[in-house]
């Protein structure tokens, strides 16, 4: 049986890059229910659906969509971050070849890895990644927004054109009815104020 939130706030994730503000000022517009936009890591944003810590999250896809709507709403462009006196920082895009002796900082959800041999890099967050990539030691291929997100004065980012784009979508448990899920997918989709969701 769903379980009844309408007491507490709507709780609306969003991965690393993404941007929820819009919405969200359209929500408080319309709504008296308390809306709470929460950050979450890419590693975490399924999880943290399907465990009931969220009422939605605006993913990076893909997920597993058992048990889970999802509307995808746009795609990101990939580029490469390098640092600030890489060859790379010059030219206006690159392709996948153009990194082909390159330390790769991050592993790409694409499996993609340069043909040098790669250093035996620890896991690290896009944060510290930048760090590394800012000492000239390696590049990372990250979602536009996210090279936005981190961008600092001593890396450079560049279009990667032969890497598919990323998908940020939408996703909620098949079994919320909450009626705040309704809505919020209307405001995502642009309905006015007065529009049904017909």
């Amino acid at each position: 049986m769903p379980q009844d939130r309408s007491d507490s706030p709507f709780r609306v994730g969003f991965v690393t890059g993404a941007t929820p503000d819009k919405w969200a000022r359209t929500w408080r517009e319309r709504r008296r229910d308390a809306l709470e936009l929460v950050p979450v890591e890419e590693d975490q944003q399924e999880r943290l659906v399907r465990e009931g810590g969220l009422d939605m999250c605006l993913v990076r896809l893909p997920v597993d969509r058992a048990g889970l709507h999802c509307i995808p709403l746009y795609d990101e462009v990939p580029v490469a971050v390098v640092g600030r006196e890489h060859v790379a920082s010059v030219v206006e895009e690159l392709t996948l070849d153009d990194l082909d002796d390159e330390q790769l900082v991050l592993p790409h959800p694409s499996g993609w890895r340069p043909a040098a041999p790669q250093l035996d890099w620890p896991p690290m967050s896009v944060r510290e990644a930048m760090e590394v990539v800012a000492s000239g030691t390696g590049v990372a291929l990250v979602p536009m927004s996210v090279a936005r997100l981190h961008h600092r004065k001593d890396t450079a980012y560049r279009p990667v054109t032969d890497l598919p784009p990323t998908t940020v979508g939408l996703a909620w448990l098949v079994d919320n009815d909450d009626e705040r899920v309704q809505a919020f997918i209307g405001i995502v989709r642009g309905r006015t104020a007065r529009s049904s969701r017909g």
